[in-house]
């Protein structure tokens, strides 16, 4: 994955080197507005060559892993399996596919990506072509509207990532609804705040109707057991900073914490199983023990405690990361 992920770094560098980081700062607070959800819009939020080109700098290095955290969750979940085709909605440019390419290298699948902004699919294709995998340089990129009754292409996976906050309630349903009739796997993603999750929420329950097994995060397809208001599900995702990243960003440390709320869940999932339970938050690590906070599939919510008497799991225990599942494999 780190050679994808340095690969789409220097691509970005190549793009956009020259460009004043004051040329973006503008820009970058309103599309941030929106993306922290802010706001709805039924039109597309990216409209120029200089919007995309600020989104692309400031958020795409982030989205992509986010994007790929959520994959490597699915995959852990289904061992052996790899996406025979991949439709991005909403896919702009291009985070989702990159990050398929840097879980799965190397495949000539078919992928599509659909976007209502011109722009963005051009910025897109553009990074794309410098990849050298092989479904990268292939892909589709096509521009569609997403309203009330979107039509996808059906794929064995279908990725909708940081757009549903963009979207009015009817067309998020209607795209939900659609991701799940479309794919075999369907991973949505959205940015790691209360109201991220909410849509999430929302998602995954339409998910469910719709006759989809919830694979990741959560242990269980029963309702979430976090009450709305109190807390929310998300998970960190930690992103690399290159010099240009640094600059528009107008920070210092070599990297940031992406923090991202998501949901994969797959039709027929054969031998696939969710994980027994899942670390919702930081191990908190005392003397001789390590607190875990874990959602299970029969007592919800639980602080579990390891302790240095159990050395294999003490160590697994200390080890573990959060969003991981629990026991590890």
């Amino acid at each position: 994955m780190n050679s994808t992920a340095d690969e789409l770094r220097a691509a970005l560098d190549r793009l956009l080197d020259g460009l004043p980081p004051t040329q973006v700062t503008g820009t970058v607070e309103r599309l941030m507005g929106h993306y922290r959800g802010h706001g709805t819009t039924g039109s597309p939020i990216l409209r120029d060559r200089a919007d995309v080109a600020a989104y692309a700098a400031y958020r795409m290095p982030a989205t992509f892993q986010a994007v790929a955290g959520a994959l490597t969750e699915l995959a852990d979940r289904m061992p052996g399996w790899s996406p025979s085709g991949h439709t991005d909605v909403g896919g702009g440019t291009g985070s989702a596919v990159w990050a398929a390419a840097a879980r799965w290298p190397g495949q000539n699948r078919p992928t599509t990506v659909l976007d209502w902004a011109e722009p963005a699919l051009e910025l897109g294709r553009e990074l794309a072509a410098a990849s050298g995998d092989p479904a990268l340089r292939a892909a589709q990129w096509c521009r569609q509207a997403f309203d009330d009754a979107p039509e996808l292409p059906a794929a064995d996976l279908v990725t909708v990532s940081y757009v549903l906050g963009e979207l009015t309630g009817p067309a998020r349903s209607a795209v939900v609804s659609a991701a799940a009739g479309a794919g075999r796997a369907v991973v949505l993603v959205e940015p790691g705040t209360p109201a991220g999750y909410l849509r999430i929420r929302q998602a995954r329950d339409q998910l469910i109707a719709g006759g989809l097994t919830v694979l990741a995060p959560c242990p269980h397809d029963d309702r979430c057991p976090i009450e709305v208001g109190a807390d929310w599900c998300h998970f960190a995702a930690r992103v690399n900073r290159s010099a240009l990243h640094r600059r528009i960003k107008g920070g210092s440390l070599p990297y940031e914490d992406e923090k991202y709320s998501y949901v994969a869940a797959v039709r027929d999932p054969g031998p696939a199983t969710p994980a027994a339970s899942r670390i919702v938050r930081r191990p908190q690590l005392r003397k001789g023990q390590v607190l875990l906070d874990l959602c299970e599939p029969e007592e919800g919510l639980r602080r579990g405690t390891v302790t240095k008497r159990d050395r294999e799991q003490y160590r697994a225990a200390r080890d573990a990361g959060w969003g991981a599942p629990w026991p590890p494999p």
